[in-house]
């Protein structure tokens, strides 16, 4: 898979990686159809705190083929097990400043119970598998490596790492 890649379609299925804003309304057009009796949408947005510290911003880097090929397989799966007629699970990489999204998600199904379920599941598959790595930078501090799940601890980053091009 070309490195350079940044999105795959493939049968009701939808995702992408991409250093842009991320659009709510593109990513709902690409679930939304006339079969649908319910549309879900999870937006992930940087916070401006974490334990208690001042968050300056979020890094997010990955290797695309790597993590669009997880991403894929999540939504097949997600797709296959709740029914679903669409879903679309985009990343953003790169800087992304306080209270803009990191991530959107969007199902559709013939019925809410379905795409509720749907959402949720394909949000915590990803947050699991995806090959995406998140870089906390604190207002005064050096920045962490953090787990990308709710909660999970980072370690900073010394001046060796980024000398030595680790977590670049």
């Amino acid at each position: 898979m070309n490195p350079k890649i940044t999105e795959i379609k493939d049968a009701g299925c939808y995702v992408g990686l991409t250093h842009s804003l991320l659009n709510l309304n593109d990513v709902v057009d690409r679930v939304r159809s006339p079969q649908a009796g319910a549309i879900v949408m999870f937006a992930g947005t940087t916070r401006d705190n974490f334990g208690g510290k001042p968050v300056k911003e979020l890094q997010y880097s990955a290797y695309n083929p790597l993590a669009l090929r997880t991403m894929l397989s999540i939504c097949k799966d997600v797709h296959a097990k709740h029914g679903l007629i669409s879903i679309a699970m985009v990343h953003r990489l790169g800087t992304v400043p306080i209270g803009e999204e990191s991530i959107l998600i969007a199902v559709s199904a013939p019925h809410r119970q379905a795409a509720w379920r749907a959402g949720e599941q394909a949000l915590e598959d990803c947050k699991e598998r995806v090959e995406v790595w998140k870089r906390e930078e604190f207002e005064g501090e050096d920045g962490v490596w953090r787990a990308n799940r709710d909660g999970a601890a980072g370690r900073n980053v010394s001046e060796a790492d980024s000398t030595l091009g680790l977590g670049q």
